[in-house]
């Protein structure tokens, strides 16, 4: 099965949940970005990404705007399950912008990264939170070649529209904005997931934000 989930932070008393512990061998659980996990680089944090990837099943995370961007481009990229993902150790692995899986038969396109809250990028560390132009243009082709029609988009930011309903102040004007208003036009999909706003809600017809409950891809 196939499982989403919201932002982490860096903070592994989230595997403890209930939820999380009935993952079985062989499930796939989703991050919806601010994984966290790779920031340091120091030794415990290496033994830590190492315990996580040994799990029995297998974890797959956006970027959010709370990570070592610079870091996380120092692993290599793999082939897995029909796009680009980047192993980080074992069955731990980061999806990459503007991709299309296939996980479990499910069609899923990801698109990580997004606007800071708190600054424009305001550390090094922090650089590259939001996605480029050439990464929205591939994401663009990708969809194309998918015939904008995926099972499920998994996305860090939500849609300006969504922001609005959720009376949430941003600065709505930017490529990255402009891309996702656009895909909600033209993508067909049973469910837009995104993390970036911290709250579990379903919001008719098809946006889901998620952060601590753990939801089955269905």
């Amino acid at each position: 099965m196939v499982y989403v989930t919201g932002d982490m932070h860096g903070d592994y008393d989230r595997f403890k949940a209930r939820a999380l512990r009935r993952l079985r061998r062989g499930d796939t659980l989703i991050i919806c970005g601010d994984f966290g996990f790779v920031w340091d680089g120091g030794k415990a944090e290496q033994r830590l990404l190492k315990k996580l990837g040994r799990k029995r099943y297998t974890i797959a995370f956006l970027d959010g705007v709370h990570e070592n961007h610079g870091l996380l481009a120092g692993y290599g990229t793999v082939d897995w399950n029909g796009g680009r993902a980047r192993q980080i150790s074992g069955r731990l692995y980061q999806l990459l912008r503007g991709q299309v899986y296939t996980i479990e038969g499910n069609t899923v396109f990801t698109l990580g990264g997004g606007e800071n809250p708190d600054a424009d990028c305001w550390s090094e560390a922090l650089e590259g939170c939001m996605p480029t132009a050439g990464e929205l243009e591939q994401a663009e082709r990708n969809l194309a070649a998918a015939d904008y029609r995926v099972d499920y988009v998994v996305t860090h930011e939500c849609t300006g529209v969504v922001k609005s309903f959720l009376n949430m102040d941003s600065n709505m004007y930017n490529q990255l904005y402009a891309f996702l208003n656009r895909a909600a036009q033209t993508v067909r999909c049973k469910r837009w997931f995104f993390g970036c706003q911290h709250i579990d809600k379903v919001i008719p017809p098809k946006y889901v934000g998620v952060y601590k409950e753990v939801r089955k891809l269905e």
